[in-house]
């Protein structure tokens, strides 16, 4: 892509460790910004469309790590350039490479932009308000900042779990800015349900769908530590921690990578100085429920913008909230769709599924 058709800052791929009280540590956690920066270089040598990766340098100075991806079999055309964009903002604890699958596929007919969310991957982290509301505001002015130096308009804007809250979140703020959202198993829409005993009986009603075991391990210190505090504690064992609990990221991406590539990417981004899930952990009273749900604010959306909520049908989110949210936008279009034999990462799971799903939503646009 050529750099003259944004108005983006851009900076030389190249950083160096954050000065932190978390200095000391690099001896003790085998992990560094180069590191992560090698591991996910081997996951976007996958990618066969143009591509142009950069940070981009926000009014405060923060950066954040951006891929634009084109289609480079096509002869870009006036009507392509036309083709309102897809935005993706990845979930808690990842980042653009876990886009993988998608990424080629969705930017065949239009420009694709992934970025690092703030505080997390290879974006900058800085330090975020303990308030709730304040920290879900820096999330979002960061994305509007974004938005505003690259030179996007409109966007059709996609996020996964929290990556979903913040954008529906955003584009509550700057609906204008939104020409579709997309939410894909979004976090923090129920509010936390009181416990319920069954009249008669002493048993608690709970019908939500069982947490997965690596949700409650971390769930298990979120309220003293931040979430991700253990694997950064445990040093020198941290990436095999990840392979332990999380051993579904590298069987996803197994036809791509046969060593652990994967899980070594998700072990370095998140064994950095704590930035995002400082902002997550504000925005949090456990790992499943929101202080502010958005099931108590989606009204605020536009009756005129058109929402797609994307279900994985195996998935550990209630997808009921996304019926709840069809009752309460009533006669705006609104879409609850499940996509079968697909976990909370969908779009790894079933990725031709999604990318069609995906690309038929942004052909509704333009």
């Amino acid at each position: 892509m050529d750099p003259a058709t944004t108005t983006a800052p851009m900076q030389n791929d190249c950083e160096t460790e954050p000065s932190s009280v978390w200095s000391w540590w690099p001896s003790w956690r085998p992990t560094s910004m180069s590191l992560l920066k090698t591991a996910e270089s081997k996951i976007l040598a996958c990618i066969q469309n143009d591509v142009w990766s950069r940070f981009v340098t926000l009014p405060n100075r923060d950066r954040i790590w951006t891929l634009t991806l084109t289609n480079k079999g096509v002869r870009k055309t006036a009507e392509q350039a036309l083709k309102t964009p897809l935005v993706m903002v990845h979930g808690f604890g990842g980042g653009v490479g876990l886009w993988i699958r998608n990424v080629d596929a969705l930017s065949r007919s239009r420009p694709v932009y992934a970025f690092d969310v703030l505080g997390f991957g290879r974006s900058s982290r800085p330090s975020f308000p303990s308030d709730a509301t304040q920290a879900e505001k820096q999330f979002v002015d960061s994305i509007e900042q974004w938005r505003h130096s690259v030179g996007l308009e409109n966007m059709i804007l996609l996020g996964h779990s929290l990556g979903g809250y913040l954008a529906t979140s955003y584009a509550m703020q700057y609906p204008t800015r939104v020409s579709h959202l997309i939410l894909v198993d979004p976090w923090g829409f129920p509010e936390r349900p009181q416990p319920q005993t069954q009249e008669g009986h002493g048993s608690e009603v709970n019908k939500r769908p069982p947490l997965p075991r690596w949700v409650k391990a971390i769930a298990a210190v979120v309220s003293l530590f931040n979430p991700l505090a253990v694997i950064r504690a445990a040093g020198p064992w941290g990436p095999g921690l990840v392979n332990r609990f999380r051993p579904d990221f590298k069987t996803k991406f197994e036809d791509l990578f046969e060593d652990d590539t994967m899980t070594q990417y998700i072990y370095h981004c998140n064994a950095q100085t704590p930035s995002g899930e400082v902002g997550f952990r504000a925005m949090s009273e456990s790992l499943g429920w929101a202080k502010n749900p958005m099931l108590e604010r989606v009204h605020q959306l536009p009756p005129s913008m058109p929402l797609t909520m994307l279900y994985g049908a195996r998935s550990w989110v209630d997808s009921s909230s996304g019926d709840k949210v069809v009752q309460i936008r009533n006669q705006a279009p609104t879409k609850v769709m499940l996509i079968d034999d697909a976990s909370h990462h969908m779009y790894a799971d079933q990725p031709e599924e999604f990318n069609r799903v995906v690309e038929n939503i942004c052909n509704s646009v333009n």
